[in-house]
Parts: C-alpha cells; sequence; structure tokens
C-alpha cells in the first residue's frame, strides 16, 4: 500500500489520456480516475502497480528480456567501519595509492594499500563521483572479510563497470568506470560483457525512458540492483550502436576533463586559468575565454544529451509520452553553474529557445553562441567569478606548499614527510622526461623551460619550512599574502599587476565592495577549504584562540619538529615583533614631537597590543609549547579526522569533525 500512496501522491506521473484509463466521473475528479485489470500489471516485471502507463510501454517489458537476464549487476561491499576503512585520496600518501590494477592479486602484489572505491555519489552523468579510498591490501582484506557485509562479489572487484547510486534524486545518473575500483553497498554496480555493450548501457540508463521506467518500478527514492535488473534490455536500438558509442565517448571525455578540472580529483593537472589555450596577460580576459568555453561545452553536452534521448524514443516510438529536451541544470558539469548552483538564472536577454545548439551539431564549435557567457543573473555571474577566483587561489596556496608546481603538471608533493629537495628532485625529472619526449616542457605559457636542479631555477619556490603564516599585517617574508603576490605576478607577468589584482580583489567582495587579499585569507580563506575538501583539509590552520596569530601547514610535509617550528620561528618572534611595535608606540604617546591625535591612537592600539600579547602568551604556555614538547607523530593511514584531533586546541576548530560518518 505505501507504493499505491506514493503514486497517488504523484499526479504528474498521470498522463491525461491512457489506454488503462476508463472515465466514468463526469466532475473535474475524473483524471484522477483509473481502471486496469491485474494481469495488466503483471505484464511489468515485478508487477508493480502501475496503472496509468500506456498500452505502448506495457509492451516494451512484454518484448525486451528484462536487463538483468542480460548484464550482471551486484551490490557492493560495507565495512561496518567505514570511518577505519575509507579516506578520500587527498588524506594518504599518494605513493600508498594503486590505480588501474586489471585484478585484486595484481594490487596485493604491487603492496599498495589503497585502491579506488565507488562509493555512489551526488547526481552526475557519465564520470566522475571518485574521491574514496579502501584500505584493502592483504591484512586490511582478510579484516574486511569479516566484518561488514564479508566482501560480497568479491570475483568482480578491479573489473570495468556501469555504476548508479542507491538514492537517486528526481533523475537517475549513471557513470562509467575503468578497471581498477572496488564498489561499495551504496555505489551499485552492472558488468557489460564488452565496450559495445558498455555504451550502449551508459547510454540507455542516462536516458529519459530509462528515468521513466525506474519510476514504473519504484517511485521511491531507492534504486538498487533487483529494480535495476527489472529494467527492460534496448535490444532495439542495437542498429544504432556505432552512432551510440560515439555519443557515449563524447559525452564521458567531456565530463572527465571537467572533474578533473578540480583540485579533488586525483588526475587533477593546474589551475584552469593557466591552461595554455585560455590563458592570457589578464585574469579578465582569461575568464571571459573560460567561461565562453564553459558555456559552449555546455550547449554541446545538451545537443548530445538529447540526440542520445531521441534515439530511444524514436526506436520505441514514444513521440507521444516523451520529449527529448533536457534542461541546463540537468548537465551534470561543475563547469556549468546551472547544476553547479542548483538553481536557474534569470535569463532576460536570452530567450530559452536560444540556448540549444543544434541537435545534429555535434562539434558545436560554429555555434553562434559559442563566443558568449553563461546568459546569468547578476547572483549567478558573481558567485561563478569568485567561485573560480577562490580555486585559482587553492591552487596557488598548493604551490606555496609544493603540493603543486608551476613546472609540472599534477600532484608533486603528495607523500608523507617529503621536503623541497624532494620537489626539486620530481620537478626536474619531470621536465626531462617530458623534454625527451619531444614535447615542450612548459606548462604554462609564461613560465620558463628551464631545468630545476636548484630552488634558484624554479618558476616558483615552494615554502622551505612547510610554515605560512596569516596575519595581519606584513610581519613576515613568507607572509601568505604577499606570497600570492609573487604568485600572481609570475604567472600573470607585472604589467597588468594592479589590474589582475583588483580584478580578483572585486570578485571576492560582495555587494560591489572588493575584498582585499589578506582580508580574504584571513577571513575566508580556511573556511572555503575546509569545505572543499570535505571537511578533511590537507592544509592545517594553527590559530590561537582570537586568531592573532595564525600559520599554515601542509599535513604531507608535517614532521614531529613542524610545531616547534611554528613555535619558536612564527610565534615567539610575532610576540617579539609586538612588543618592539609597543615599546614604539608607548614612546610615541609621551613624545613632544607626536600630535595629540597620534598620541591618543597610539594609546589605543597599545592596549590593543597588550589583549594580543596576553592572548598569545597563553596560547604559548597552555597549548603549543607542551605540545612541541611532545614531538608528536603522525600516520596519514589514519586520515585526517583522527590526526587532526591530535593537536587538539592548537588548530582552528572545524565544526562538524567530530560528527560520526555519514
Amino acid at each position: 500500500m505505501s507504493d499505491m500512496k506514493n503514486v497517488l501522491n504523484s499526479s504528474d506521473q498521470m498522463p491525461e489520456s491512457s489506454e488503462l484509463i476508463n472515465r466514468e466521473s463526469k466532475d473535474g475528479a475524473e483524471k484522477y480516475f483509473f481502471r486496469a485489470s491485474a494481469a495488466d500489471f503483471r505484464k511489468i516485471s515485478g508487477s508493480p502497480i502501475a496503472y496509468w502507463v500506456s498500452e505502448k510501454i506495457r509492451s516494451i517489458f512484454e518484448v525486451e528480456p528484462s536487463v538483468g537476464d542480460v548484464v550482471e549487476a551486484k551490490q557492493g561491499l560495507g565495512t561496518g567501519q567505514d570511518a577505519k576503512f575509507l579516506h578520500f585520496f587527498w588524506e594518504v600518501s599518494r605513493a600508498e595509492m594503486g590505480l588501474d590494477f586489471p585484478n585484486v592479486s595484481d594490487a596485493w602484489t604491487s603492496n599498495k594499500k589503497w585502491l579506488p572505491l565507488n562509493k555512489g555519489g551526488s547526481f552526475r552523468k557519465w564520470y566522475g563521483n571518485r574521491e574514496y579510498l579502501i584500505a584493502f591490501d592483504k591484512e586490511n582484506r582478510d579484516i574486511l572479510k569479516k566484518l561488514g557485509n564479508h566482501l560480497p562479489s568479491e570475483h568482480l572487484y578491479c573489473k570495468p563497470f556501469i555504476s548508479w547510486s542507491d538514492i537517486t534524486s528526481a533523475n537517475n545518473s549513471f557513470r562509467k568506470f575503468e578497471h581498477g575500483f572496488l564498489f561499495s553497498n551504496t555505489g551499485h554496480c552492472a558488468f557489460p560483457k564488452n565496450s559495445t555493450e558498455e555504451s550502449i548501457l551508459l547510454s540507455y540508463c542516462n536516458n529519459k525512458f530509462v528515468n521513466m521506467m525506474t519510476k514504473i518500478l519504484n517511485p521511491t527514492i531507492h534504486f538498487h540492483v533487483g529494480y535495476f535488473n527489472l529494467l527492460p534490455y534496448p535490444s532495439k536500438i542495437t542498429e544504432r550502436k556505432e552512432r551510440i558509442q560515439n555519443l557515449t565517448e563524447i559525452l564521458i571525455a567531456n565530463e572527465k576533463i571537467d572533474w578533473n578540472s578540480f583540485e579533488t580529483s586525483w588526475d587533477f593537472e593546474q589551475s584552469v586559468l593557466l591552461l595554455r589555450e585560455s590563458h592570457q596577460s589578464t585574469i579578465s580576459a582569461t575568464y571571459d575565454t573560460l567561461s565562453a568555453k564553459w558555456f559552449e561545452t555546455t550547449l554541446k553536452m545538451q545537443s548530445l544529451e538529447e540526440e542520445n534521448n531521441r534515439i530511444f524514443i524514436d526506436a520505441y516510438g514514444l513521440q507521444d509520452e516523451l520529449t527529448p529536451d533536457v534542461p541546463l541544470e540537468e548537465i551534470t558539469l561543475t563547469c556549468n553553474p546551472y547544476y553547479r548552483y542548483g538553481k536557474k538564472a534569470v535569463i532576460s536577454s536570452v530567450k530559452s529557445g536560444e540556448l540549444k545548439v543544434k541537435s545534429n551539431d555535434v562539434d558545436a564549435s560554429h555555434s553562434p553562441l559559442a563566443t558568449n557567457h553563461f546568459p546569468l543573473n547578476e547572483e549567478l555571474e558573481e558567485r561563478l567569478v569568485a567561485d573560480t577566483m577562490r580555486e585559482f587561489i587553492s591552487y596557488a596556496v598548493g604551490c606555496m606548499f609544493g603540493r603543486y608546481s608551476l613546472d609540472k603538471p599534477g600532484l608533486i608533493l603528495a607523500n608523507q614527510g617529503e621536503t623541497v629537495a624532494d620537489y626539486v628532485r620530481k620537478v626536474e625529472s619531470g621536465k626531462l622526461e617530458v623534454e625527451s619526449n619531444g614535447a615542450d616542457a612548459s606548462h604554462c605559457s609564461s613560465l620558463p623551460t628551464s631545468h630545476c636542479s636548484s630552488t634558484s631555477q624554479l618558476s616558483f619556490v615552494p615554502d622551505e619550512d612547510n610554515v605560512i603564516p596569516i596575519l595581519d599585517g606584513d610581519w613576515f617574508t613568507d607572509d601568505i599574502a604577499e606570497r600570492f603576490r609573487a604568485f600572481l605576478r609570475v604567472t600573470f607577468g607585472d604589467e597588468n599587476y594592479e589590474e589582475n589584482l583588483r580584478f580578483i580583489e572585486d570578485a571576492l567582495g560582495k555587494k560591489g565592495k572588493p575584498l582585499p587579499i589578506r582580508d580574504y585569507f584571513l577571513k575566508e580563506f580556511y573556511t572555503d577549504h575546509v569545505k572543499r575538501y570535505k571537511k578533511r583539509p590537507i592544509y592545517w590552520l594553527f590559530s590561537s584562540p582570537k586568531g592573532s596569530f595564525n600559520a599554515l601547514i601542509y599535513l604531507h610535509r608535517y614532521r614531529p619538529d613542524t610545531v616547534s617550528v611554528v613555535l619558536n620561528d612564527y610565534l615567539r618572534d610575532f610576540n617579539s615583533k609586538l612588543t618592539a611595535r609597543k615599546s614604539h608606540l608607548e614612546h610615541v604617546s609621551v613624545s613632544g614631537n607626536a600630535s595629540a591625535g597620534e598620541k591618543t591612537k597610539a594609546l589605543k592600539d597599545i592596549e590593543n597590543l597588550k589583549k594580543i600579547l596576553v592572548e598569545l602568551a597563553d596560547y604559548e604556555r597552555d597549548v603549543l609549547y607542551p605540545l612541541a614538547t611532545r614531538q608528536l607523530e603522525i600516520d596519514l593511514d589514519d586520515g585526517v579526522k583522527h590526526n587532526y584531533g591530535l593537536f587538539g586546541s592548537a588548530l582552528k576548530k572545524i565544526v562538524g569533525l567530530d560528527a560520526a560518518e555519514e
């Protein structure tokens, strides 16, 4: 009866005309009256109570085999202790990650501890949701075998599959995973026999046709393997398999590029603002070029997805029941603000019909809209620009710590305890590898191609001691705001430096008021970082109770003496500088050469400095000094949640970090 209740509450699923409908009522309620025999229900796999379904759709279930008769589909493993066995990829050492293994035996032979895990995830089609790792070396595999649901379908681990999430939104989303992944009990999987079947199945599952079928089979938010197996298999469209395969490859490729454009992909290489094809002398011009490209790609994806829908609608003669249209907010590219922000923009100057390229325009590069921006309302436009600048700043901080490099794409320092010497070695080896292949060693149009046998030959030198202060003033040479300004000059040049910095600060601001870059680092950067890395940050902020002292470190470069460096080279040095500043102001306050206004300001600043010095003394005595004496060691395999907690009140509190695992 619960299914019946769900159906009755979903009047939008009930067409006003159907061969099952017997309209006997004369009043306004007649369109909600249906009459069907029990035999009609039995024609649909699983016999769901779907009495509004047309004869055409019922016949599809009768004629076609079930997907479960053709394709093997399975539910994955459940650990029962996700906090222990599952981490985001950025939490552990990159060297301990085992990618692309064709089978688990090869992974075990390699002695890699962490394997990629498909855990389902949010609404995203074709490609993506690749963030989790699972501890699955021999030792942990034996433990997992005794826990949770005892590793079902282990013979399928590391094989290519198509996956969807157990909990769905209004629409389904299916994604391709190549070999090397395990799969959890919330990331259900189907295993096609070959690449052709894989393309057809993925194309079919991301189709409006299947979306309608899933609502018939189960109108709730869950869509598990049992319901998937009841879907009719699309045998009618095999004659279009070549076109479907081509469509699917393009759709996957575009989604893959988009997914890897962000730091939370393990295949991320560099900021999109530094890509050779879009990089210009000003950030404004670069952003304009990027925005136009994003808009063009989104329209192209919309056109291809609508063609994909049309293939199945035409094959089954469902033109009267379905339209091929795909709203822009369902094009699951993160660069697409309609999808990214979960709401439609207010479009004033562009008619809705102009937001599509022609359905047969596969290339879409000659679309008249290819050079336009997204037609967005002011709120969404400001949000997209600001987020793009925040991502650029995050990449800059990564370069400051050596996680990334302007001289070599991808992760550089991503293993526990690595140093600047390791950075130089890795960048140098990367340049030699590129040059040996006959390619240009420069990965940014503005950067040199010289070898990097020493830090003097680097485009941008990482911080030597892995501590970068974030303070309300330029107190240290490696201050984060100054380091960012230097990074901006290296990447976009000196000529337009002021214009570029102003563009960034305007984008970060609100209501037309710029936000100075130092204020952004002080007030918003760490909040953005924690959100970006899903409350498992890789940069940790040592912060006094009221935030008068802040110093950022990179987790993967942490050593047992790092806290001592923060204490001796930064907190105590800062304390000395503030004390000297206080002495100077005290001299001003009694100086006969100072004006009354200068004396008044000096006295006010002295009182403020006294409060800060008390705060820093308490932080040193009660928190940082005791922690420094412990020479605390950490193990990245324990994950951020565990390791962050070891430092107690020395680090900035992260709201929700102590919450139970979802």
